[in-house]
């Protein structure tokens, strides 16, 4: 039913049409890639970290970027600590594979990790575990009610410059 959650959320933008659903799995950014035919990179990854209190917190990176502790810990203020499975669901009403900031079971907050801002458009998952939209960044940003731009991830600097341009390169960007 979480699909159904993210494309009645996509209608007051009218883009629930553009929800793509897969034969094959897109659970994994691996996956992903490979069923949209993108680079790994470009697969919008997002993340479900415990807040302070009840709430959860999300934090949507490329899908090459990692979790940098020291990173977070001066962004938000505590020890990133990613939520169980049975949490991840509860809080965001989609299962892992899914999990997306998009027709979430509550009101959580949303930040978006710079790591994308090197591509035009990412692919997020969309509730299910073989389903993505493709969003440019302000409709990522836009549609997903992020509350800001953040810097919490590390692995993909090293590469940016050379995946950006491999990324452009194989999806014709």
């Amino acid at each position: 039913m979480s699909i159904e959650s993210v494309k009645s959320h996509f209608k007051k933008w009218d883009r629930e049409g553009d929800v793509m659903e897969f034969e094959t799995s897109s659970a994994t950014v691996n996956e992903a890639a490979e069923t949209i035919g993108v680079t790994p990179a470009r697969i919008a990854k997002t993340l479900s970290f415990k807040g302070e209190g009840e709430h959860a917190i999300l934090v949507v990176a490329a899908g090459d970027a990692k979790v940098d502790n020291k990173k977070f810990r001066q962004m938000f203020g505590f020890k990133a600590r990613m939520l169980s499975a049975e949490d991840v669901l509860e809080q965001t009403g989609h299962a892992i594979g899914g999990v997306c900031p998009f027709g979430l079971a509550n009101d959580l907050d949303v930040f978006l990790d710079v790591s994308m801002k090197r591509f035009e458009s990412l692919f997020p998952a969309c509730g299910s575990a073989n389903s993505a939209i493709e969003l440019k960044l302000a409709e990522l940003f836009e549609y997903s009610g992020a509350k800001d731009w953040v810097d919490v991830c590390k692995a993909w600097e090293e590469e940016q410059n050379e995946e950006a341009a491999v990324g452009k390169a194989v999806d014709g960007y």
